[in-house]
């Protein structure tokens, strides 16, 4: 999920790309794939570009910025954000041949499709600092990372603490059944149980992955094959009751029992009404959204949940992972100087806090701090005693994550039925699922 679709509050997907591409790219390609690779020379002005598209992070980023100015004060590091349009842009300029010294894009299956302009960075220090969750999400099929996170993330159903214990509500629902029973109490007592943000395509995919991890532990395999079986047209939705109906069934409940108008309920406006306390749930984000919450309503108590999938309550489980990538451009005329500064930025002190008391985001390497934010502490908690969900919108590319958030909302609108919508989703699948 590019960062171009996520216009809500502080912190969701990553950023990445970086301003416009420096015209050499000779001499670093020899240097891009080998572990420490030293910079070619500490005095000489080196000049990074990077272009990225997460405007939420443009005051972290210029923060790491300034601090390695005064650890290599040769390096200047130029940061260009653009948000709209920036998945074109990226492509124009590759195409241009002046590919970004640093670029941005999700993670999962479009690690493959710019792996030919990426470095390979797995036997650098920044790579072996990467938790294992996110190293994976950073690596192409044949095991090489060629991505590295701005911050790892954290997808649940949230809820208002305040709100259930009110409405009598003892413990999160699990399953389907309890989260009847909890929408049922909610309502006895004038509470609207469902904020959403319908009008946005990328909430969808959140929501779905929840539903998809669930369908292949009932198919007996993981997420990743039963998505790629999607892909290929092995299987289909409809043979899958936990996503022909479960799925399908939380959507329709969501919408009765949520917001009114849900299709002109952007981003801002759903954090809005969970924050102001006019829904006990918020459906379709993220840890990103916990400071923007905050702001609205300093003393809100903030609860996650894995969404009530099936009758199963194990199956209710938060994801984690990395979900965006930055790319260091292999045939870059700086790829040392800048594999040298992501080195620094995973492995130095500055760098290990820089992820929870600058960016405050839930960092994506070991030994690092927690942000002293609500959400990832209980993360931490859950975590505990339960296991995270695999994210597997990774699995798919955003080109079919924007059709199958557009065919949702067609559906949810009324101009497609359930099984219209399912038949071409099963279609973009096929069509955009791949990135080979």
């Amino acid at each position: 999920m590019l960062k171009r679709f996520m216009a809500l509050s502080a912190s969701l997907l990553l950023v990445g790309g970086l301003l416009a591409g420096c015209g050499g790219n000779n001499n670093a390609a020899n240097n891009s794939g080998t572990g420490n690779t030293p910079a070619t020379d500490s005095g000489k002005p080196v000049t990074i570009n990077m272009f990225t598209a997460s405007p939420e992070y443009t005051d972290a980023f210029n923060a790491y910025i300034a601090e390695y100015k005064k650890v290599k004060p040769n390096v200047t590091i130029n940061l260009e954000i653009m948000q709209a349009d920036y998945n074109t842009v990226l492509k124009s300029k590759i195409a241009a041949g002046s590919t970004p010294d640093v670029f941005q894009t999700t993670a999962g299956g479009d690690i493959d499709t710019f792996a030919e302009y990426s470095a390979d960075l797995t036997k650098e220090p920044l790579a072996a600092a990467m938790t294992d969750a996110v190293r994976s999400n950073m690596s192409s099929s044949d095991g090489k990372v060629l991505g590295l996170p701005v911050k790892g993330n954290l997808f649940v159903l949230m809820y208002n603490k305040k709100l259930l214990a009110d409405a009598g509500i003892t413990e999160v629902p699990k399953t389907t059944a309890q989260m009847d029973d909890a929408i049922t109490k909610l309502e006895a007592k004038g509470i609207t149980p469902f904020a959403n943000a319908y009008k946005e395509w990328w909430v969808w995919k959140h929501i779905f992955q929840h539903f998809v991890d669930a369908a292949a532990q009932d198919a007996g395999t993981d997420a990743k094959t039963l998505v790629n079986d999607f892909i290929a047209g092995k299987t289909t939705i409809k043979d899958h009751p936990v996503l022909y109906n479960n799925f399908f069934t939380f959507v329709d409940t969501t919408v009765k029992h949520g917001t009114d108008k849900p299709l002109e309920r952007d981003s801002n406006a759903e954090v809005s009404d969970f924050a102001s306390g006019k829904t006990a749930f918020m459906t379709g984000k993220g840890a990103w959204d916990e400071e923007a919450i905050k702001k609205i309503t300093p003393d809100f108590d903030l609860g996650i949940m894995g969404y009530p999938v099936s009758d199963k309550a194990e199956q209710s489980q938060i994801i984690t992972g990395a979900d965006q990538a930055l790319r260091i451009n292999k045939d870059s005329a700086v790829a040392a100087e800048t594999i040298e500064f992501f080195n620094w930025l995973y492995t130095s002190e500055y760098g290990k806090n820089w992820f929870s008391t600058v960016a405050k985001v839930i960092p994506p390497i070991k030994d690092a701090p927690m942000p002293d934010l609500q959400m990832p502490k209980e993360m931490e908690e859950i975590l505990k005693t339960e296991k995270s969900g695999d994210l597997s919108v990774n699995y798919s590319l955003d080109t079919f994550h924007q059709k199958f958030g557009e065919l949702m909302q067609a559906y949810i609108g009324g101009s497609k039925t359930k099984d219209q919508a399912i038949d071409e989703i099963q279609k973009a699948w096929i069509q955009f699922g791949s990135a080979e």
